[in-house]
């Protein structure tokens, strides 16, 4: 499959590389793709532009800081256009430490607000739930994790479990909530994150429901 990842932080480059070697085409989106370039140190990938990785592919995920999400992917609208956007995003305020102190958007989710802004896109809330790391490697946990999926489009819904899939995470830990109206819940668990921190140190999490 033709992926584009838009953001190399950690999350972005994390998929990228496990992407990467599962076989798919990757293109990488960067504000600047010529630094990002002389920088990268991992898998074979192509670096563009922001524009250009969301054009050229047919699968995009927003890998971009969630507090910039809105802005940056939703100038994006034309190379969006028909294809589906997946969304790992939290969009929060931050503590001095960086951790998330509040939801940037009560009530609400960055997620259900780029699917407004992008009404030819198919946009699907997955992989929010959880550090970077475990996205890439559900198994490294001790306790199966749970992939939640908000969506409007079912067949976008499909194409996303089928990635998942690809990245070793099981049929049954894929858990479809259904509207994308319902990522505004998952969107808030990541408020658990700070508070789990300082009661259990930092070490790979998901945040998950047991059954």
């Amino acid at each position: 499959m033709k992926i584009g990842i838009l953001g190399a932080g950690r999350v972005g480059g994390t998929l990228a590389n496990a992407l990467a070697a599962k076989g798919h085409d990757i293109t990488v989106g960067h504000r600047d793709p010529q630094a990002a370039r002389a920088k990268w140190q991992g898998a074979a990938v192509r670096h563009a532009s922001l524009v250009d990785a969301a054009a050229s592919t047919n699968l995009v995920i927003n890998a971009l800081p969630g507090d910039t999400a809105l802005v940056s992917v939703t100038a994006l609208a034309a190379s969006l256009a028909g294809k589906t956007l997946l969304d790992v995003s939290n969009a929060t305020t931050r503590l001095p430490n960086g951790l998330p102190g509040g939801l940037l958007y009560p009530g609400d989710s960055v997620a259900e607000r780029l699917q407004a802004a992008l009404s030819e896109t198919r946009v699907v809330k997955a992989l929010n739930t959880m550090i970077f790391s475990v996205m890439v490697a559900p198994r490294s946990v001790a306790t199966p994790p749970q992939a939640f999926l908000s969506g409007n489009d079912e067949a976008a819904k499909a194409q996303v479990q089928a990635l998942l899939l690809d990245l070793d995470w099981s049929a049954e830990w894929i858990i479809d909530l259904g509207g994308i109206e319902t990522a505004r819940a998952t969107e808030a668990l990541i408020l658990m994150v700070p508070h789990l921190i300082k009661a259990k140190g930092f070490k790979p999490f998901a945040l998950t429901a047991a059954y």
